[in-house]
């Protein structure tokens, strides 16, 4: 949840600009680092005292963030590390001296990743693996131990490396197999062999790991340092804060490509934005490969950047410029004899992310049994606002698409926040406003105590009617504000996983620059993301760790995956203060959930999916118990082949039951869809078949081994969350209809 973060930034930016000739020099990250450490003494939530016992943890998280599975440093180097730093990275950070173990920490790093990749090019020439032996690998070593010394790192390295070629080999195999069956071309034919890919694998990661400078090393270090507060206090370098602002506001400039890093070293050209810089100059073809990039276009060699192995988000920086520059690639067509290059230049522009905007659809729901319903679906993927010039806004878009909505008469809603990581807080309040009268919609508390209570805006709703939220574990911060405001006001039916992610706090971006003295070096100084405060929702509970639990909960492959703020490191922990003054929930008894959980119930336990997906979570959890992978290939081989005859098994089953349920949705739905662009150009919602019509507003490269997927697709587009959903929302509208026609008060407020 960001908190009105940037209203400072542009004067502080203007003055940095302006103070002295220093200011265009590359900050000093050692002065970054000690006003980030007096920062987050002074402003941090938890008021976390600043000593040897944190310092110990700033340590061990930044050993972690780079060596997540424990497979390149050895305990020694720990135990050096921790002799020598464990007790002072809190007085070195304050006394502007944190880069010195930043950089040896990282720079071991290094050496011990040379190390291994050496390792594995020597493993790699050896004739063959013993793929007979039975040995294992464990899936997650993130709580295992650091290998004692260098030999056993070694020894823990050869079956990592043991296991990724066999993985190969094992992918080899199928796709030939599916290919052959499916009489369909082998993906993998033109790959390259198992042992030359996984060395083309490691040589890229060595690449991203040496191909660092200043700004990327203190950006791991003080990530480090800020992430052991909690998991969303974060430094952000200047070029991280402007990939984060580009993603707030849906839009970016560039050429409106997507791009994929290749194990080869090149960047492929994997999708190109229909209607942006690349699509309208033409010249630019999918699964063409960018080897080299002249950000200014200058037309000298020698400006060409060689992007061969560098890491794609350092490619992607180089691509990106100011609207109307140019900017030019030199290219290896698709399809054109090895070692051909072409030069294509591209000028920038504004590129919108439609796929990430609001959007809508009116589904027609006409039953054999039952009245007529004409319910709307709003999906939105995230609370994105523009914080630089106001000009993109979620809850703009939302209004207008809502506002349509009502036009159309609907007898329901469905706001669909899967996936929904949230975003702008003042976007989210005004939002529920939409939805109930003016009322608290989230308190907030300081580190001091204090509590605010931030109310909607609008004295009346837009919407009125029977309304349902989808939430998933991937719903959060802005999305549990929504879905938990409502909840509380007994507005709405939350159905969904069994819980949203529970990230229940609030950061705001600070520029460090705004921070340093005056005569610094400020440049590209980087922002600290801090955690300032926790929200709650009107009832008083923190949505923190327990997130929110919706009224219906559906079966979710989530529930056997780790997902959630209680998996993250360093999570706070949930509470509960006083519900909010003026909190007058409605009648829940309007929800009319005794009667529609039951027949929620019932359609669950016969659903075939649902089934399917139960089956697969117990088999995830005791995988993930087991914590372990054969390198015995006969093993394997018999794991996939059980593997695939379920897959095909649950195939055939499917296409011969999703046949007679897209038969009768053809009779029961009619599909009607309403974009941002629909309602700027004034056009009539059109029928469309969800099923059939690709709504993506990129042209993408084909995914040769995707393809040989061939399990059918859900009838209608309406996976069982969703398809359950609309049963949910129909049954509410009738009821409420029945309810209405009965006399029953439509709403009232509890205890009045």
């Amino acid at each position: 949840m960001i908190s009105n973060p940037f209203r400072r930034v542009a004067a502080a930016v203007a003055v940095a600009a302006a103070s002295c000739a220093a200011c265009a020099q590359q900050a000093d990250f050692n002065e970054v680092g000690k006003q980030m450490a007096i920062s987050l003494q002074n402003n941090h939530f938890l008021r976390v005292p600043f000593d040897k016992q944190l310092s110990q943890r700033f340590l061990d998280k930044f050993l972690r963030d780079l060596d997540y599975q424990r497979l390149y440093f050895t305990q020694q180097d720990v135990d050096g590390f921790r002799a020598k730093y464990g007790d002072t990275l809190h007085t070195m950070l304050l006394e502007k001296k944190c880069m010195v173990p930043a950089t040896e920490i990282y720079n071991t790093f290094v050496k011990r990743v040379e190390a291994r990749v050496a390792l594995t090019d020597k493993l790699l020439k050896e004739p063959v693996f013993d793929f007979s032996a039975e040995e294992s690998v464990a899936r997650s070593r993130k709580e295992a131990a650091w290998p004692k010394n260098e030999k056993q790192a070694a020894d823990l390295w050869r079956l990592q490396v043991k296991e990724a070629v066999l993985s190969e080999i094992l992918r080899h195999e199928l796709l030939a197999k599916l290919a052959k069956e499916q009489g369909k071309p082998d993906p993998s034919k033109g790959d390259h062999d198992p042992k030359a890919k996984i060395a083309l694998r490691y040589k890229r990661f060595l690449n991203s790991v040496k191909d660092v400078d200043a700004e990327d090393i203190a950006n791991y270090f003080l990530g480090a340092v800020a992430t052991t507060y909690d998991p969303h206090t974060d430094y952000m370098s200047f070029r991280g804060m402007a990939r984060f602002k580009d993603g707030m506001k849906n839009e970016l400039v560039g050429i409106g490509a997507l791009l994929q890093a290749e194990e080869d070293g090149a960047t492929k050209i994997m999708g190109i934005v229909v209607g942006g810089p690349a699509d309208r100059k033409g010249n630019l073809k999918l699964n063409d490969r960018v080897v080299a990039v002249d950000s200014l276009n200058t037309g000298k060699p020698e400006d060409m950047t060689d992007v061969m192995f560098m890491k794609i988000d350092k490619v992607v920086d180089l691509i990106r410029g100011k609207v109307g520059s140019a900017v030019a690639l030199k290219v290896e067509p698709a399809g054109a004899p090895p070692g051909e290059t072409k030069i294509y230049v591209i000028e920038r522009d504004k590129v919108e992310l439609k796929d990430e905007q609001a959007s809508a659809q009116v589904i027609d729901f006409k039953p054999d049994k039952g009245l007529r319903r004409r319910l709307g679906v709003i999906t939105l993927p995230s609370f994105y606002a523009d914080f630089d010039e106001g000009k993109v806004r979620c809850s703009v878009d939302v209004e207008r698409i809502l506002q349509r909505l009502v036009e159309e008469k609907i007898d329901g809603l469905i706001l669909d926040l899967r996936n929904n990581g949230g975003g702008s807080l003042d976007e989210v309040r005004r939002m529920t406003g939409f939805f109930i009268e003016r009322g608290p919609v989230v308190q907030v508390k300081g580190n001091r105590g204090k509590i605010d209570v931030k109310e909607s805006e609008n004295r009346k709703p837009i919407y009125e009617g029977p309304m349902v939220i989808m939430t998933d574990k991937s719903s959060a911060s802005a999305s549990e504000i929504l879905a938990g405001a409502l909840q509380d006001f007994n507005r709405v039916i939350v159905v969904g996983e069994s819980s949203t992610f529970g990230k229940g706090t609030v950061q705001q971006p600070m520029p460090i620059a705004e921070m340093m003295p005056f005569f610094a070096a400020r440049d590209h100084a980087g922002y600290l993301k801090l955690t300032i405060q926790k929200f709650y929702r009107p009832s008083g509970s923190s949505t923190q760790m327990d997130g929110v639990v919706p009224q219906v909960v559906l079966p979710s492959m989530m529930d056997g995956l780790e997902i959630g703020e209680s998996f993250l490191d360093n999570a706070m922990p949930h509470d509960a203060i006083q519900p909010a003054l003026g909190f007058k929930p409605l009648d829940e008894s309007a929800l009319f959930i005794p009667r529609l959980k039951p027949l929620s119930q019932e359609r669950v336990n016969t659903s075939k999916d649902f089934a399917y997906i139960i089956e697969d979570v117990m088999k995830t959890k005791l995988r993930v118990k087991e914590n372990k992978i054969s390198l015995n290939k006969a093993t394997r081989e018999r794991e996939l082949a059980e593997a695939e005859a379920l897959r095909r098994d649950r195939n055939s089953e499917r296409r011969e039951r999703f046949a007679k349920v897209a038969a009768a949705d053809k009779q029961t739905f009619r599909f009607h869809k309403l974009t941002l662009d629909d309602l700027d150009k004034g056009a009539d919602m059109h029928e469309f078949d969800p099923a059939a019509e690709n709504v993506d507003y990129m042209r993408r490269a084909k995914d040769e081994a995707a393809d040989l997927d061939d399990s059918p697709k859900w009838p209608s587009a309406l996976d069982p969350v969703k398809r359950e959903s609309l049963m949910l929302l129909k049954g509410l509208a009738d009821l409420t209809e029945d309810s209405r026609l009965a006399g029953t008060p439509k709403k009232t407020s509890a205890g009045n």
